[in-house]
Formats: C-alpha cells, sequence, structure tokens
C-alpha cells in the first residue's frame, strides 16, 4: 500500500500547518507529502511557513497563483462588474498591492528562488493503480475555479487529451471528491485559509492498494485567534479582509 499526504492553500498559516502535520503523523506517517501551491502570502509567518515545507522529508511542492504572484509581481485580476466596482478600484489595488508587498518584503532571496523554481505539475505513477497529477487549480493554469458543482461540459476541456486516472487540486479552498468523464477530481480543501463554512483546516490521505485509492479528508483544530493577534502585532496591511474571510468560515 502507497499513502499519499495532500495539503493545499497553506498561505503563511503556520500553527494551521503545524497542526495539520502533528495530525498525519499520528495517522501514521505517509511515503511522500503533495504540497499543491499557495504557500507563503496573506497570513503572517511566509518565511517560518516555507522553512517547515522545505524541511518535510519525501515532499514534492508545485507553484500556486499567490506564490506566482510573488516573484513574479504579477497580481490578480479586479474584475468590474458595476459602477460601484469601478469607484472602488483604487482602494481595492492599493490593498491588494499592500498584501503582496508585505510578503515580498520579508522573504530572503532563497525563499524567492524556492517558490519561483517550484513546477506548475506533479505526476506519479502508482503501480496497480495507474497515473495521478497534481496541479494548483486546473492541469494548464492556476487560476481556474472547479467547484463541486461546477457543470461537467465546463470542466471537461480542462480535461481533454488528459492520460491520468486522478487529478488533486487546490485553489478554491474547498473540499471535493467528484468523478468527471473517467478522470477522479479529489481537492483537500485550504491547510491555511478554508473557505467553505468550516474553519478547520483540512488535508486528505490517500492510500493506495492494486487498483483501488481509498480517500480519507480530514480537518484538524488550531488556534485560529493566534493568527488573528500576530496579523494585527505586525500591522498586517491586509489583516482585516485577512480576518473577515476567516471569519466567514467560521461554523
Amino acid at each position: 500500500m502507497t499513502r499519499l499526504a495532500v495539503l493545499s492553500d497553506i498561505h503563511g498559516n503556520l500553527p494551521a500547518l503545524e497542526a495539520i502535520l502533528a495530525d498525519i503523523e499520528k495517522q501514521g506517517s505517509p511515503d511522500a507529502y503533495w504540497i499543491l501551491g499557495d504557500l507563503a502570502a496573506f497570513l503572517p509567518w511566509p518565511v517560518e511557513t516555507l522553512a517547515r515545507l522545505r524541511d518535510l522529508p519525501n515532499a514534492a511542492i508545485l507553484q500556486g497563483n499567490t506564490d506566482r504572484y510573488l516573484v513574479t509581481g504579477r497580481r490578480p485580476p479586479m474584475p468590474i462588474r458595476s459602477p460601484e466596482d469601478w469607484s472602488a478600484m483604487p482602494h481595492m489595488l492599493n490593498g491588494r498591492d499592500a498584501n503582496f508587498r508585505w510578503t515580498v518584503e520579508l522573504l530572503p532571496y532563497s525563499d524567492y528562488a524556492f517558490l519561483r523554481d517550484l513546477p506548475p505539475r506533479l505526476e506519479l505513477d502508482v503501480p496497480g493503480y495507474g497515473r495521478v497529477l497534481g496541479v494548483h487549480a486546473a492541469p494548464h493554469d492556476d487560476e481556474s475555479v472547479l467547484l463541486a458543482d461546477t457543470p461537467e461540459a465546463e470542466i471537461l476541456p480542462h480535461l481533454a487529451r488528459l492520460d491520468v486516472r486522478l487529478m488533486l487540486y487546490g485553489h478554491i479552498h474547498r473540499l471535493v471528491d467528484r468523478t468527471v468523464g473517467n478522470i477522479r477530481l479529489i481537492s483537500a480543501g485550504s491547510a491555511g485559509l478554508p473557505l467553505d463554512g468550516d474553519a478547520r483546516p483540512s488535508y486528505a490521505l490517500l492510500d493506495f492498494e492494486g487498483s483501488e485509492c481509498t480517500l480519507t479528508l480530514r480537518r484538524v483544530v488550531y488556534d485560529a485567534d493566534k493568527a488573528k493577534r500576530e496579523l494585527e502585532r505586525v500591522s498586517h496591511p491586509a489583516r482585516e479582509w485577512i480576518v473577515a474571510r476567516m471569519d466567514s468560515a467560521a461554523p
């Protein structure tokens, strides 16, 4: 049997990451870790989080969209749907740019190089089971949104010409386990900033035995108030935005 621990979207939340890693050890050490991107930006421990991830044994890590923003200077698009959106654009741009700039100011060059050189995907051939693919959001981009209720017709183009049995992904900060066409899609949710109505960080354990894959989705409890206090202590420029999202996920 092969056991794979999968986590994504940590976003610099070191206490949440430590709680997940402790829980993984309690379940029995995995053969490998897959970390599906969005590692450092938003929460107040970007450097410490990257150090912890780099120390993980047998860990394969890919680049998420916020990792790309940090190392390229690019920023997420700001859609305009109304005159009110346009009026608010200066304020939104200021907050967006300050958020990423704060993290960039903390990262040493070695962390920049680490994030810069991360691959966009992970692949594994599991004997007896088949090919497993790991991406941040979708096979060909890191910003697509594939939810549990996204129509199959919208997802199928992303899967065209993929020769895999299982695709693991993140980005949406929500749990998913569904099959589209002949490919099983699994999102392990977010290890640092859940957005699905449950504030507990989540991860996945996958046990491969022969042609079968058994999925266990787990959630852990951590000291979210510690993260909020640290955001305030360091005067994080996006602390109100981040705390609002942490609170919106509370049960």
